[in-house]
């Protein structure tokens, strides 16, 4: 790492505009002189999008599955449980594998995988591990999986299957863990997640959920500094985005600019690794306003990407690509 996250983190967050562009204009730079002009735009099929610049080549050519249905015994704040009814269920090895196949026969690319947790923190991933190998290895397919905290078991199980990514959250106060996600502890399990799936060599791409903290921000810069203690195959950064049904859904998103923050510390911070905005964040308005910070900050990609923010990086001389894949696997591009 190239400076200090927590000093010069908490600096970038809390600078005046004038000097917040600074920060962004010396970010963007350090993005130009380790990667090439290309900004990658990831359209995973979970989500329908459509924009002027570019359609889904077919929709269900990286689906989401959850191995847990609907169910989630964790119950975090800002989901409930809601966000895994948007993803296919496969409750069992066999139904996961079947529905993996009739993806690869209609032309489908990959898989996320995911599922609820319980109510440790943990997705009961271990009886897939074959599943998910024969995936890899029979039906040649890109496969990421959101994995929660894991054991050596689970990474075991994952590595052997060659996974091409494993995307876990990382909370970095233990007060915002403790209260929105239901995990005693959980900064130091998830450093623990991370380090077990590094052993293991598995790539590994951390979520920094911006926000987390009913709205506000408190621990985004701790969970970079975590992160950089290990070897991030990328870094990706989402935002809170109320969902309805659940605690947070009257709760007030944070800012554009915000989000920007934290995307021009990260990219400072990591600046020979990708760093992305994922598909998780507000709409509307919002989402152009935060894409064009995020192409400011020096983002190597981002997820379902406004036509705004495609233009708008045309402006800056980057050249939009698009997949129809998980951001996750940007690494798989750009390292």
């Amino acid at each position: 790492m190239n400076f200090d996250i927590i000093n010069d983190g908490h600096s970038i967050m809390q600078a005046p505009t004038d000097e917040l562009s600074q920060w962004m204009n010396k970010a963007f730079e350090s993005r130009l002189s380790s990667f090439d002009q290309k900004l990658l735009c990831y359209s995973p099929t979970a989500y329908p999008y459509k924009i002027r610049a570019h359609k889904q080549v077919r929709s269900n050519n990286f689906p989401s599955l959850s191995v847990t249905g609907t169910s989630c015994s964790l119950n975090c704040e800002h989901c409930d449980g809601q966000l895994l009814k948007g993803m296919e269920s496969t409750l069992t090895p066999e139904s996961l594998f079947e529905r993996c196949l009739e993806i690869k026969n209609q032309g489908g690319e990959g898989v996320l995988i995911s599922g609820g947790s319980d109510s440790a923190g943990y997705v009961p991933l271990e009886r897939f591990g074959k599943a998910i190998g024969r995936v890899k290895n029979e039906l040649d397919m890109l496969v990421v999986v959101h994995t929660g905290l894991v054991t050596p078991e689970t990474a075991h199980q994952l590595a052997a299957a060659g996974i091409d990514a494993a995307m876990i959250d990382v909370i970095g106060d233990e007060t915002v863990s403790s209260k929105v996600y239901h995990i005693d502890d959980g900064p130091q399990k998830m450093r623990k997640s991370l380090d077990i799936l590094e052993e293991h060599k598995i790539p590994t791409v951390p979520h920094v959920l911006v926000g987390l903290n009913y709205g506000q921000i408190k621990g985004e810069i701790e969970a970079l500094q975590m992160i950089s203690e290990g070897t991030p195959s990328a870094v990706v950064i989402i935002a809170l985005s109320p969902v309805r049904k659940t605690p947070m859904e009257s709760i007030t998103p944070p800012t554009p600019e915000s989000i920007g923050r934290l995307m021009t510390a990260a990219r400072l911070g990591f600046q020979d690794i990708p760093i992305l905005l994922g598909c998780a964040r507000p709409m509307g308005q919002h989402k152009i306003d935060t894409d064009k910070y995020a192409i400011r900050s020096g983002a190597n990609g981002i997820a379902l990407i406004s036509q705004e923010g495609v233009d708008f990086a045309k402006e800056r001389e980057l050249e939009p690509v698009f997949e129809d894949v998980c951001c996750s696997l940007a690494y798989r591009s750009l390292l």
